[in-house]
């Protein structure tokens, strides 16, 4: 019989990671390479070390890294589920200590599945997230063009915008190449490039910031994706269900990749326009095709077989 993990959580944050193994006792290390070492060191000490962290981005690298180096399981949760449980607790208060504690109960109560360990995947997640972050400042830099500015205003905008452009240029190359020289990522690419719609770029951000794709369920998939509706009601009241929470940089890309299928993929197609046919608004129906395309892309990599086209 497998033994159960032995849950351990860490609240992160830039300068610190504070451990806790038991509700008691916190452990505090530096946010750094040295303290993450201090951390696999008494992570150690015991059987089957599960570390449970809140999602915080890249403040959470470092140790990620070094937990995937060492076999160690990490799950990285919604902080908003555990700062619900700790409200439910009584628990109002907020430290670092307290937080890490509250993270602990969180992680034996629900248990929550390891995140797939993959290196190359976490750094084509550092390219994929470099990527988006160029792309927001280009597209907040031709914001800037629009508005009449002084000649040297001007020229020092089209100079910036210039070089993101080359760097965004670069990036594609770097996230391209890395793929194709990893098989299991060239691999997942492919296949999920082969659904109309999805180009490389979303393809890349499915595998970085989705690496469970295709090993979940339909339902879970959605939620992860923040496109899973969520009902209201209570009594007689009958509330309008809505998206919540879920991964923005997946919504965003899985976004524009649905309205290139809603022209490009016939399935798709056809579902956006009976909906529009049903007097569905549109915006509902475009996050209804996001969840079906998400649906396909699930289905693809679980069957580890290419889109076929449906015949005629």
């Amino acid at each position: 019989m497998i033994a159960s993990p032995d849950y351990v959580s860490v609240d992160v944050s830039k300068q610190h990671l504070d451990l806790a193994i038991t509700e008691t006792a916190v452990l505090r290390v530096s946010n750094t390479q040295a303290g993450v070492r201090r951390l696999i060191v008494r992570l150690g000490t015991l059987r089957r070390p599960h570390v449970v962290c809140e999602a915080t981005g890249s403040y959470t690298r470092l140790m990620a890294r070094e937990l995937a180096e060492h076999g160690i399981a990490l799950s990285k949760v919604n902080p908003r589920r555990v700062r619900d449980l700790a409200r439910a607790d009584g628990q109002m208060a907020k430290t670092d200590a307290i937080d890490a504690q509250a993270i602990l109960r969180f992680a034996r109560l629900m248990q929550p599945q390891p995140d797939p360990h993959d290196p190359y995947a976490l750094e084509l997640t550092d390219l994929v997230r470099r990527r988006r972050q160029m792309v927001d400042m280009l597209a907040m830099e031709k914001q800037r063009s629009e508005h009449p500015e002084g000649q040297t205003i001007k020229a020092s905008i089209k100079a910036h915008i210039d070089f993101l452009s080359t760097q965004i240029a670069a990036i594609d190359k770097q996230i391209t190449e890395h793929i194709a020289q990893h098989a299991g990522l060239h691999r997942r690419a492919e296949l999920l490039a082969s659904i109309p719609g999805i180009g490389r770029v979303t393809a890349a951000v499915l595998i970085a910031e989705m690496p469970e794709l295709g090993s979940i369920g339909n339902k879970q998939a959605a939620a992860l994706a923040g496109v899973a509706p969520f009902v209201h009601d209570s009594g007689q009241m009958r509330g309008q269900a809505h998206i919540a929470g879920g991964r923005l940089s997946v919504r965003c890309a899985l976004y524009m990749a649905t309205i290139s299928a809603i022209r490009a993929n016939p399935p798709i197609k056809t579902f956006y326009q009976r909906l529009r046919s049903q007097g569905k608004p549109a915006k509902l129906a475009i996050v209804a095709a996001m969840r079906k395309l998400l649906t396909t892309a699930n289905a693809i990599l679980a069957n580890d077989a290419p889109w076929i086209p449906s015949p005629a």
